[in-house]
């Protein structure tokens, strides 16, 4: 038992010093970055994004009229995370959050920034509307996801009905989704499906909100079934697999470090920067709410 958690260790070490100096920007975005002190005794704030380009292989790269340049992506989504010395707590913002992103972009929805401005310009974004610094920075990579969430033996996460027809749906070229209320175990292609599903055909009040809260369950998820059997067995391939997946500033001692506080921390219940509904330029946006960011920032970095 000690061999395989020691040899599983050396892989994700290997496997993330490879992919280290991978984020987008490079230094200019670790520039825009705050430092922060060791996550084993002090928390740190990460932005975690999704963006809507497309890998060249694997998961969603044959969908029709994707996007393959990461430069022009947009952020599909935009999370705190503020993880350390014991704490592990998260928040969401709606990527139709109406922001002033400056220069030749003006106002537009937040997550526009990455393509008008890149990394740099979404931090600034998100560090504006919050009020916080950001420390560090993942990008999640959705070609690899579903082979991490395979190595690891699926995940097991409690649903609304689904109704999900991505990109055309299955039939098209694209992914479905269908799914009963109540809980269900997912392999990597159909997590990642649920956590990209925004129109729920089977309940037309289902939102961007409800994909957020989901995403947030997934990664509760991800954490519960690390500790499974399946996953001990499989541990040197998910290891190896682990830093694949997200593009990053950390490189392998703080992700390692990352891993336990986020066990240290448990399982944060879902948090959403909710905001007034409106519309701006003939689209719909999310206009945020000064007191109500105020009050749900605070509650992420404090807990009350």
């Amino acid at each position: 038992m000690i061999f395989w958690v020691v040899l599983s260790a050396v892989l994700f070490f290997i496997s993330a010093s490879q992919d280290s100096g991978n984020l987008p920007g490079g230094r200019a975005t670790e520039a825009a970055l705050s430092s922060s002190g060791p996550m084993l005794i002090s928390p740190s704030t990460v932005l975690i994004l999704g963006l809507d380009n497309r890998p060249t292989t694997g998961y969603s790269s044959k969908e029709g009229g994707a996007n393959y340049n990461e430069a022009d992506a947009n952020t599909d989504s935009i999370m705190l995370w503020r993880i350390g010395g014991g704490v592990s707590r998260r928040l969401s913002i709606p990527r139709d959050t109406l922001v002033d992103l400056g220069g030749r972009c003006g106002e537009q929805k937040i997550n526009a920034a990455w393509s008008c401005g890149g990394p740099q310009l979404t931090i600034h974004a998100v560090e504006r509307l919050t009020g916080i610094k950001i420390n560090h920075i993942i990008v999640v990579d959705l070609g690899n996801f579903p082979k991490f969430i395979n190595d690891i033996g699926g995940i097991t996460v409690k649903t609304p009905r689904i109704c999900s027809n991505i990109s055309g749906g299955a039939k098209n070229g694209g992914f479905s989704l269908y799914l009963t209320a109540g809980y269900h175990h997912l392999d990597g292609t159909d997590a990642l499906t649920l956590a990209r599903t925004r129109d729920n055909s089977c309940d037309p009040a289902y939102n961007d909100f409800n994909r957020e809260a989901m995403q947030q369950q997934i990664m509760n998820a991800i954490k519960s079934q690390l500790f499974s059997v399946h996953a001990f067995i499989h541990l040197p391939w998910a290891a190896w697999d682990a830093p694949k997946v997200i593009q990053t500033d950390m490189g392998p001692t703080d992700l390692m470090q990352l891993f336990v506080s986020a066990e240290i921390g448990g399982s944060a219940p879902p948090e959403l920067l909710k905001e007034t509904g409106s519309t701006y330029n003939g689209e719909d946006v999310e206009l945020p709410n000064a007191a109500n960011v105020r009050a749900q920032v605070n509650k992420l970095m404090t807990g009350n």
